[in-house]
């Protein structure tokens, strides 16, 4: 019951405070909610958490890495996010989808799958409206271009772009 009022006070008050460029008091009371109350973040003051960003449901599912920039309206399933992570406006980290094997079956119907995190590795940088679908892992020292899907994991050191995401060049 506990996480679950912890989780609808996010949602009603904090995740709606103003964008850090505009009121610089709106990341502090987002870090300290997000380490403090919904246990999510291990995150030191140099963390950056933006406006509108959906969590799930706060326990278990979602960890977040130090000093780490998660931009505005990002939608976090269930994922690992390690250390020095930049995260673009209107990314999506999706951990489940529908089930839709029967044809005589509405698909709304059919159920979801279970809970598969996406891992997100240290030193990464994921551009605006990416979406990374269930189970994907993003290397190390990774980048992945503006607007590209991710539907396999993605080595480290790389560079992927294009729906489906490919590696284009490696960092190394």
């Amino acid at each position: 019951m506990y996480n679950k009022i912890t989780v609808a006070i996010y949602y009603m008050l904090i995740f709606k405070l103003p964008n850090s460029r505009y009121l610089r008091i709106s990341n502090k009371i987002r870090l300290w909610y997000l380490k403090n109350i919904l246990k999510v973040f291990n995150c030191s003051t140099d963390c950056i958490f933006e406006e509108g960003v959906y969590i799930s449901t706060g326990k278990d599912k979602v960890s977040i890495g130090h000093h780490t920039h998660i931009n505005e309206n990002v939608f976090i399933q269930a994922a690992k996010i390690g250390n020095y992570v930049l995260i673009a406006p209107n990314v999506s980290l999706l951990s489940n989808s529908h089930i839709s094997v029967q044809i005589d079956l509405p698909i709304n119907l059919q159920g979801m799958t279970s809970s598969n995190p996406v891992i997100v590795e240290d030193n990464v940088w994921i551009g605006r409206n990416v979406v990374v679908m269930p189970g994907c892992v993003i290397g190390t020292g990774s980048i992945v271009g503006a607007g590209a899907i991710v539907t396999k994991n993605i080595p480290p050191f790389s560079i992927a772009v294009g729906v489906p995401a490919k590696v284009i060049k490696n960092r190394k």
